[in-house]
């Protein structure tokens, strides 16, 4: 990725300088130096978007996963506790309807 980074900063640059010149009609290639300097910038610019890319999708990682802990946390984690209480008060009383409707089926 960093070699076609820098060959399309370099034409970024390159066509920018071009473009600036035509738009003033003006020749093309008028001060070379311009392209070179405009083909550098357009290098650290593209490398930079590029670095910028990849710790931007880390740092989404690094919150996708922190949220993932987080929700876990909250729906899976310490209300366990809750969820184990509430089973051991409410199962006599489910398992005493279900064998009252039983019972009614029955007769």
């Amino acid at each position: 990725m960093g070699l076609s980074a820098t060959v399309i900063g370099a034409l970024l640059g390159l066509g920018t300088q071009m473009y600036s010149n035509a738009l003033r009609k003006l020749p093309y290639m008028r001060h070379p130096w311009e392209h070179v300097v405009g083909m550098g910038l357009g290098v650290v610019f593209v490398n930079q978007l590029v670095k910028w890319d990849a710790q931007l999708e880390q740092d989404l990682d690094k919150m996708l996963l922190k949220a993932k802990e987080a929700n876990e946390r909250r729906y899976f984690g310490a209300s366990d506790l809750f969820i184990d209480t509430l089973k051991d008060t409410l199962i006599p009383f489910q398992f005493g309807s279900q064998l009252i409707e039983n019972e009614r089926m029955i007769l």
